[in-house]
């Protein structure tokens, strides 16, 4: 695994990119309904789901949040940024399977309290938009090279 490195609020210029993908698994949408303790059975239980306007699983909303935190976190601006606030739109279902790609735009720096607005879109597979937003972040000032932290494996019983 390489090292996580941030881009420092000096650094960073309107207009700069970065992008972060994610496959979403059954598994991460269970671990996330056992976290966060939403268990509408739109999320985990294919029979009911197959008679809702979905028409099959989908995963919880809040989950595109997670992916564009640890975008924020890993790869823009990155290690040492603090994930202040999110707003947020769901454009369509994330489905068990689906490959999603964070994109992340810097759209606007503030000198104070080295706030940087970065905008957000995440795309499926497909190409198709399932997510757009507005991430406020507070920049690290100082350069972090970081050695990722080996997670431990998880492993769902029923």
């Amino acid at each position: 695994m390489s090292n996580l490195e941030n881009v420092p609020f000096d650094e960073l210029e309107v207009g700069m990119t970065a992008s972060y993908t994610k496959s979403v698994s059954q598994d991460d949408i269970k671990l996330f309904a056992i976290l966060s303790g939403d268990t509408n059975p739109i999320h985990l239980d294919e029979e009911y789901a197959r008679t809702t306007p979905f028409e099959g699983c989908i995963a919880h909303g809040a989950l595109c949040a997670i992916i564009i935190s640890a975008a924020v976190a890993t790869k823009f601006p990155g290690p040492g940024s603090i994930y202040a606030g999110q707003e947020m739109r769901f454009k369509k279902p994330v489905r068990p399977g689906d490959t999603l790609t964070a994109h992340l735009k810097l759209v606007e720096k503030k000198r104070r309290g080295n706030i940087v607005l970065i905008d957000n879109l995440i795309e499926n597979q497909n190409g198709e938009t399932v997510f757009t937003g507005l991430s406020t972040v507070v920049a690290p000032t100082e350069k972090v090279v970081a050695t990722p932290v080996e997670l431990p494996r998880v492993e769902l019983v029923d």
